[in-house]
């Protein structure tokens, strides 16, 4: 069965359609007002190989944290919608990413059981206009409603954007290995418990 998801939110403050393709290439076509977040959108998709579409528009006039919450929910839905029941898939991802100076290690369990460790230190507030605070609060709010165990680590890095843009490549290449089917496992839930 294919592994897509259509989801679509509409609050006072965000308005919110979503299209995910587990099995895609890697298009992308995000819009949703922030610059940076559309970018690192893009790296997500990109390179975890699924088929991301996002159009978004809220209230960029108080600031950009009610878009990127509410995109990470959708896309958390999204997510914990296209596995269904997981059968068959690897469950665990990790990966290892540089972004020139900067390195990113991430670690993903597909568990059906939300936590976050969070280990990242950003050298300043802003990249540009953007909050760096609001990439943890994008990962943590995504990780809890797909509802997927995340570990984030930073080790080193100087550049705010390379640090950023080394999460996501990294939450994407682990996402890729993750939701990825094991022709080995025979179509069964990769748990002891018989379900995730």
């Amino acid at each position: 069965m294919p592994r897509k998801s259509k989801i679509k939110r509409n609050t006072n403050e965000t308005q919110i359609e979503l299209e995910l393709n587990l099995d895609g290439t890697g298009k992308t076509d995000c819009q949703t007002g922030v610059g940076f977040l559309d970018h690192m959108l893009d790296h997500l998709g990109k390179h975890s190989l699924c088929d991301l579409k996002i159009k978004a528009t809220g209230d960029l006039q108080v600031d950009d944290h009610h878009t990127v919450e509410d995109v990470a929910i959708c896309i958390g839905e999204a997510l914990d919608e296209a596995l269904g029941d997981k059968a068959g898939i690897h469950r665990y991802g990790s990966s290892r990413v540089p972004m020139d100076e900067a390195l990113a290690d991430v670690a993903i369990d597909l568990s059906g059981r939300a936590a976050v460790a969070w280990n990242v230190k950003f050298t300043g507030n802003k990249i540009g206009t953007f909050d760096t605070q609001l990439i943890e609060e994008f990962l943590r709010r995504f990780a809890s409603v797909a509802k997927i165990n995340l570990h984030v680590t930073v080790p080193y890095g100087a550049n705010d954007h390379h640090i950023a843009e080394a999460i996501f490549k990294a939450v994407a290449q682990s996402l890729r290995q993750a939701k990825a089917i094991d022709p080995q496992r025979g179509g069964k839930i990769p748990s002891t418990k018989g379900t995730l």
